[in-house]
């Protein structure tokens, strides 16, 4: 029976979760692969012991100890940002090291130069675990759904801020009494704006599209907005009207551009993504032949991601064993079938709106706001005016808009808000309008 050595570069959460997904399964694995995995060394600067169950594995503090053992043939990095965990990477590469990892920062950053080095040295990359935790989402669009042509791709891809969200919309609580408790809980991190803001969602949306369009994208390139201006009072608002309010990735392939947004959006009680709740992740694939694929599962998690990471660890142990190392592109597409696409900008969006104006309790204000948005072809659906407290005094005024471009919708609220009667900043929240 063959032996496949691995070895790990970070012993986190994730790291921990590997060592004890490959233990747990020590038995299984040889039955389902005819191969040992075995975890043959770790390294992490910031430990100086490893617990007893994995005593017997050799502890190193610098990762390029691991890189430079000749016995070990796959290497995991779980360090997390993206240097050094690229130079790993690359050196790990450079010595024919066949290489994993959950990081995707740096895929979304610079994948680019990790995949061309990679396929010029002729070994596997594996990142199941960079989205979705323990979803396989890459296996199924890269797999999968190979012989479609994705027409969207949109979900709740970011744990966090869902439960966040899901806090805020069942128990009325503000946003940081929540992001506070999640903190104490760990579900958030000590500086959470990469899940409140919406950046970890736009890295996996990122790497999520080059995959289902072959081509190259950064997640500087999605348009990024956070749930941190989200209030109870907007939550209550959009029950009203029979949605609940989700940190949604949403892209949509129109052929010589695509969509790239991530936004808080206002989601029908009845659809699917609205019922997906905590720290959950949900991801939807629109393909031309399949139809609708929905991905549901936990998006986080020492455990779950550890058994992501060690998917990728068997498919290159069964690669190795069978002498088919490039049989499937690790992005689908093959290196040189890439091609630019435009990113749709946001001002060609078209789509519903709800809007949370906070304004003087007068008459003729709802006609004054009413005319501006009819000037810029922004046709009302809805409209909800809470009482005032007290005489005269601010009250939020509510609408819904049917759906406009949102050029039109910045150049009125634009107008809207230099209005005097308007006495604090508009919230606006996109509506979701599937296509």
């Amino acid at each position: 029976m063959k032996d496949i050595k691995v070895g790990l570069i970070g012993f986190g959460t994730v790291g921990q979760g590997l060592a004890e997904v490959l233990l747990m399964q020590q038995e299984r694995l040889p039955k389902r692969t005819g191969m040992r995995i075995d975890l043959s060394a770790i390294a992490d600067k910031s430990i100086k012991s490893l617990p007893e169950r994995f005593s017997h594995i050799p502890l190193v503090q610098n990762g390029q100890d691991v890189i430079n053992n000749p016995d070990i043939d796959i290497i995991v990095e779980l360090i997390g940002g993206v240097e050094p965990a690229k130079s790993f990477m690359l050196a790990a590469i450079a010595q024919g090291k066949h290489v994993v990892t959950a990081n995707k920062a740096l895929l979304a950053q610079e994948g680019r130069d990790i995949f061309a080095a990679a396929a010029a040295k002729g070994v596997a990359v594996g990142f199941e675990a960079s989205v979705g935790g323990g979803i396989p989402v890459i296996k199924a669009l890269r797999e999968g759904l190979v012989a479609n042509r994705i027409l969207s791709i949109s979900g709740i891809m970011n744990g966090t801020a869902n439960y966040i969200l899901s806090r805020m919309t069942d128990e009325g609580i503000p946003f940081g009494e929540v992001l506070a408790e999640a903190q104490r809980l760990g579900f958030a991190e000590a500086d959470p704006s990469y899940d409140v803001e919406g950046i970890d969602t736009a890295h996996k949306l990122a790497i999520l599209m080059s995959m289902a369009y072959g081509m190259h994208i950064t997640h500087r390139e999605v348009n990024t907005e956070g749930i941190s201006s989200i209030e109870p009072l907007d939550i209550e608002l959009a029950r009203e009207f029979g949605y609940r309010i989700k940190l949604l990735a949403i892209s949509r392939n129109h052929g010589d551009h695509v969509e790239a947004r991530v936004h808080p959006t206002m989601v029908p009680q009845d659809h699917l993504l609205a019922s997906i709740n905590g720290a959950y992740n949900a991801i939807h694939f629109h393909g031309d032949c399949a139809g609708n694929i929905l991905l549901y599962g936990l998006g986080a998690g020492k455990v779950p991601t550890g058994s992501a990471v060690a998917a990728d660890v068997v498919d290159i142990a069964r690669d190795i064993a069978c002498g088919s190392i490039g049989r499937i592109p690790p992005l689908s597409y093959l290196p040189d079938q890439f091609s630019a696409r435009r990113i749709t900008p946001m001002d060609e969006l078209y789509g519903p709106y709800y809007f949370r104006f906070t304004v003087l309790d007068q008459p003729g204000v709802l006609a004054r706001i009413a005319g501006i948005l009819s000037e810029q072809d922004i046709s009302i659906e809805s409209v909800i005016q809470k009482g005032r407290k007290e005489s005269g005094g601010a009250v939020p005024l509510v609408i819904v808009t049917h759906a406009a471009r949102e050029s039109s919708i910045k150049q009125a609220l634009e107008q809207i808000s230099t209005l005097e009667a308007v006495t604090a900043p508009v919230v606006k929240i996109r509506i979701l309008d599937e296509e």
